[in-house]
């Protein structure tokens, strides 16, 4: 079962800009082809790491955080530290880019060091 986190508009602060741990945000939508090829390897990630949230964002429903961050194209995944995002990746990618750009944000942000 995944354990990826869905965000609103409304809890988008509380869930990931108040996160104790590193957080990546899928942002999306239900339409979208290639955001739906990712959304199983997001799945399977939730699973794999104790130490890093995953959540995922409907931009159509949500649209006050997505023109926040200025997201024009999906699927987009923001990657936040602290309440500060930290990098980003556009486009759909396969599990081992997304798996990478993870290792490298926990290498790069340890949690013990938070």
């Amino acid at each position: 079962m995944s354990k990826v986190i869905e965000v609103t508009d409304q809890n988008f602060e509380q869930t990931v800009l108040n996160s104790d741990i590193p957080i990546e945000v899928d942002f999306w939508a239900p339409w979208c082809g290639p955001c739906n090829m990712v959304t199983p390897i997001y799945d399977k990630l939730s699973e794999e790491y104790e130490n890093f949230k995953f959540c995922k964002m409907n931009v159509d429903e949500n649209q006050q955080t997505a023109m926040k961050y200025g997201i024009m194209s999906i699927p987009m995944q923001m990657f936040f530290v602290n309440g500060e995002k930290v990098d980003e990746i556009l486009g759909a990618f396969p599990e081992q880019t997304i798996r990478s750009k993870v290792d490298e944000i926990l290498n790069k942000y340890p949690v013990d060091k938070l």
